[in-house]
């Protein structure tokens, strides 16, 4: 008689594993993984204040320089990040695209290196804050790089993108999300 009961209780573990495996997997697979929710979207941009790197003629930028009325495309980048090298070239033509300027935020980099880079590639920023220490990325809930936030003419953060931009995202996206933030 207990051989029937150690067959069910054999098995309700191995089926709860599988209804929680299967719930992993549809996690895994499911959904846009650049589309990273953000907490701070509708939400003033953080206070900081970034220096400009040294060597490069652009100035640095703070959380006074977004309530202007225009919104301004920010760009978290490094010099080390294949990804970023790869999104420059769109960045550049984002730039011929529209009059929103496009804000660097160089992300745990060295002078020489971003200048290095900026130099090889061209640069469509028209201000660049050097953020050394990460610590104004982490603010604003960068979790890698590259990542591409709109802010509206207010200050506040409009639209976030996770990862390398493309000309299909520039089109469909943040074209798009510049328009909704002028319209704010």
């Amino acid at each position: 008689m207990n051989t029937g009961r150690f067959r069910w209780g054999a098995l309700i573990p191995a089926a709860l594993f599988l209804v929680v495996a299967g719930f992993f997997l549809i996690a895994i697979f499911r959904g846009d993984p650049s589309r990273v929710p953000s907490p701070l979207i509708g939400r003033a941009v953080p206070v900081f204040s970034l220096p400009a790197i040294e060597g490069i003629d652009r100035l640095g930028f703070e959380t006074a320089d977004f309530a202007h009325g225009t919104p301004v495309i920010v760009n978290v980048w490094a010099s080390w990040c294949v990804p970023c090298r790869d999104e420059h070239a769109v960045l550049s033509e984002l730039k011929k695209l529209t009059d929103a300027p496009i804000y660097g935020l160089n992300y745990k980099d060295s002078a020489e290196s971003a200048k290095r880079f900026l130099t090889e590639l061209g640069n469509p920023f028209a201000r660049i804050g050097a953020d050394v220490k990460g610590r104004v990325a982490l603010d604003w809930g960068v979790y890698g790089v590259p990542e591409t936030y709109i802010i509206d003419g207010k200050g506040h953060i409009a639209y976030k993108h996770v990862g390398p931009l493309t000309a299909q995202i520039v089109d469909d996206e943040i074209l798009p999300a510049l328009r909704a933030a002028s319209a704010r």
